[in-house]
């Protein structure tokens, strides 16, 4: 996960415009809302990027964390969320060090991908740990291994066209098979799991698992699954 840590660090150009970058948070936002159970809730975003609209989700819950592995997007994120008393810039290893059972829902939306299996097995246990007993882990965008690049870039032109960027769309695909996220997607690889693998994957780090009946964010070849603790109900 380091590589794409230092990648989404730098001065990146995985958003083809301003309008693609704002709408792609706002979406996930509202979709992240949709997830929260109570206006008390305390709720971890593992992994948040740039988390433009996290004002909006804050609004919705009693507490929101931002847990970030980039310290430079973190610093931003201290910087840009500084007056808002509901949020909270952490690290990974302040999360690992996160009193048990004290979250009620938290989203790894668009991570998974950039975690190779071991570190997604020891992401799980942490979050199965600090997780309430009738709280909940949203896993969002994970990767199907039948679906491939393909896809994606028509989902980005659908996007596009909906929204009234399709023309800086088609450009910015261009810019980014010239890329470094080009270059290191193709040495690295992203992961991707099936819904058999990813249930059995969140089964051993003590969930009940069940597929959502869509995706977070606007990719609808992409898959997210809520995952909670045995017995838990709501």
């Amino acid at each position: 996960m380091d590589d794409w840590i230092d990648y989404y660090d730098s001065t990146h150009t995985i958003y083809v415009s301003k309008l693609h970058r704002d709408l792609h948070f706002q979406i996930i936002a509202r979709d992240i809302i949709g997830y929260i159970s109570s206006p008390d809730a305390t709720v971890l975003d593992y992994a948040c990027g740039e988390a433009l609209s996290a004002s909006e989700v804050a609004n919705a819950c009693g507490k929101l964390i931002l847990a970030e592995p980039a310290p430079g997007v973190r610093g931003r994120l201290i910087a840009r969320f500084a007056p808002n008393t509901k949020i909270r810039v952490r690290s990974l290893e302040d999360v690992r060090k996160m009193a048990e059972q004290s979250i009620d829902l938290v989203v790894m939306n668009s991570v998974v991908q950039y975690m190779t299996p071991a570190e997604l097995d020891s992401a799980l246990i942490v979050i199965r740990r600090i997780l309430k007993p009738k709280g909940k882990l949203v896993l969002g965008d994970i990767l199907r291994p039948e679906v491939g690049m393909f896809r994606d870039v028509m989902a980005l032109l659908s996007f596009g066209a909906r929204h009234g960027f399709l023309r800086d769309a088609l450009v910015g695909l261009v810019s980014t098979a010239l890329s470094d996220y080009r270059h290191l997607r193709s040495r690295i690889g992203l992961q991707r799991y099936s819904e058999d693998e990813i249930t059995a994957k969140l089964a051993v780090a003590g969930f009940s698992v069940q597929r959502a009946h869509t995706n977070i964010g606007h990719n609808r070849w992409r898959m997210t699954f809520i995952a909670r603790p045995p017995f838990a109900r709501g």
